[in-house]
Order: structure tokens, then C-alpha cells, then sequence
């Protein structure tokens, strides 16, 4: 059943009419489970399947690093090569982009259904499982004070989820005293899960520098996660997801920050994007 795959406990269990209507998800990585578009890999999961495996490696006591990729950081790839350090060590790399699901699904360039997975597809689905499993999460990230309400926010709602937290703004440079001050505090903790939200490409390029000495748990790349739970930025309605224009929300809602990367970055695209098509036509 689709709660005994996910490991449910049986008051989640959803009506047969929902059960019936679902398909089991993956047990194993498949060997095409993964897909190439704009010249970079990601895999073909589907949000409720990142909780599965993330729950997996806690379980495990393991390290893995979660990944996603948008146009913008395929459009940084190639103007900041160093972060190709990170998604080298990446176990998954999400789909954060419906527009590019939209430009893969056009092209044919998988025979298998594509999902778009990020943060706000699966934040319920992870608050719960972290609540009911007493996980520990570490947020790095976000200005002085908004993390802060973040947890206090999210504590009222899952109190079995224990939070720590620590602002963004500090010396990112490895060898720094606040890394090393930083690092010290994550290894106290002993988090299961290690969510850093500092935007690209900075919060990427912090990973890969630190991966090494960081304890083993589950760690991902979050934007501004804490501040959409603070309620400093405004998420877009998930309707306005599912149609592809997510992006339109947020350039409308922050036009001076957000215009180079909605307007200007995709054509640093256009060459991988014509590639595809000939491979497309090619088949």
C-alpha cells in the first residue's frame, strides 16, 4: 500500500478512493531514472519520493546531499563553473522548474513522467515527518532575526521537530573564524538535517567548500525556505505552480531583484536549449 511503501503510520492512511488513485513510488534507483536537459542531469522524482529517500539516509545515519536545478542555476553553471563542485556530489537533484519540465516534456527528451520537486511542493510533507520523527533541523541562513521567527513559527505548528537556527550574514570564506564558529555549532547539534538557505550561487559554493567537515545528515540547498515561513516573503499560490508561472509572481512581487534573472539569464540558455532540439529532431 502506498502508506506501508512510504512508512506512514496508519492514522495518515488516506481513503481508498485517494490509495487507489496513487502509484506506489520507488523502492530502488532506476538506472534511467535520470535525464539530461540544457547539457545538465537530474532525476525524474516526484516530491513525496524526496521525503522517502531523505527519511531513508536519516535512518542511515548517512550523509547525502539534495540538489535542485532551475533555469537560474543552469544559467550559473556557465558563468560560475566552481559550483558544478557541488551538484558532483549531489545523491539527487530535484526539478525546480516548470517551464523546463515544459521544454522537456516538449522535446520528448524522457519517456518517463516528470515532476517539479523544491521546497514549497514538499514543506508539509516534510514538517510532518519531522514532527512525528523528532527530527533535528539546522537553518543556515536568511537575515538576522527571520530564521528566528521561522522556527518559532513552525515550533507552534510541529513541536516534535527540534530547530536551530543561524542567521545567514557572516564570513563565508573557508578558513573564516565565523565558519569555523558556525561549523562547531552544526556539530553540537547533530542534525538530521542541515537546511542552507543563503540563495545561489552562495549557498551552493558553502556546501561544497564544507561538505567534508560537516556531520553526517541530510543537507539541502533552500533559498529563502525560512523566509517564506516568517512571512517575509510571500509564496506564490500553488495553483499559479501547477500553470507555470511562478516565475511571473515573483518578478511582478520583487521586479528590481529578480528582473536579470527572469528576463536576461535564460538566453545565456539558448545554445544547450538548441542542442537539445537537434538531439530531439535527431530521434
Amino acid at each position: 500500500m502506498f502508506e506501508e511503501t512510504l512508512g506512514l503510520p496508519a492514522a495518515m492512511a488516506v481513503p481508498d478512493r485517494r490509495r487507489q488513485a496513487r502509484t506506489p513510488h520507488r523502492q530502488a534507483r532506476r538506472a534511467d531514472e535520470r535525464v539530461t536537459v540544457l547539457g545538465e542531469t537530474m532525476d525524474l522524482i516526484r516530491p513525496e519520493e524526496v521525503m522517502l529517500w531523505m527519511r531513508r539516509w536519516i535512518q542511515d545515519g548517512r550523509k547525502a546531499v539534495v540538489a535542485n536545478h532551475n533555469l537560474h542555476s543552469l544559467a550559473l553553471l556557465r558563468s560560475t563553473p566552481e559550483l558544478r563542485r557541488f551538484y558532483a556530489r549531489a545523491d539527487l537533484v530535484e526539478v525546480d522548474s516548470r517551464p523546463l519540465l515544459a521544454f522537456a516534456r516538449l522535446l520528448k527528451l524522457s519517456a518517463r513522467p516528470m515532476h517539479r520537486c523544491t521546497y514549497l511542493d514538499w514543506r508539509e510533507h516534510f514538517w510532518s515527518l519531522a514532527d512525528r520523527e523528532g527530527w533535528r533541523v539546522f537553518y543556515l541562513g536568511g537575515a538576522p532575526g527571520v530564521a528566528d521567527e521561522a522556527a518559532q513559527r513552525l515550533g507552534r505548528r510541529r513541536p516534535g521537530a527540534r530547530i536551530w537556527t543561524r542567521h545567514g550574514h557572516f564570513d563565508a570564506a573557508a578558513g573564516s573564524v565565523d565558519n569555523a564558529e558556525i561549523l562547531r555549532e552544526i556539530a553540537a547539534f547533530q542534525p538530521n538535517v542541515l537546511m542552507v538557505g543563503m540563495g545561489m550561487p552562495r549557498q551552493e559554493l558553502w556546501i561544497a567548500d564544507h561538505l567534508d567537515a560537516l556531520p553526517d545528515c541530510v543537507i539541502l540547498n533552500v533559498g529563502a525556505a525560512f523566509d517564506y515561513e516568517a512571512g517575509v516573503q510571500k509564496a506564490a499560490p500553488r495553483w499559479v505552480g501547477r500553470l507555470g508561472l511562478e516565475w511571473l509572481f515573483r518578478l511582478v512581487a520583487d521586479p528590481k531583484r529578480l528582473a536579470h534573472r527572469y528576463v536576461v539569464e535564460p538566453w545565456a540558455l539558448a545554445g544547450p536549449a538548441l542542442a537539445d532540439v537537434r538531439r530531439a529532431l535527431g530521434r
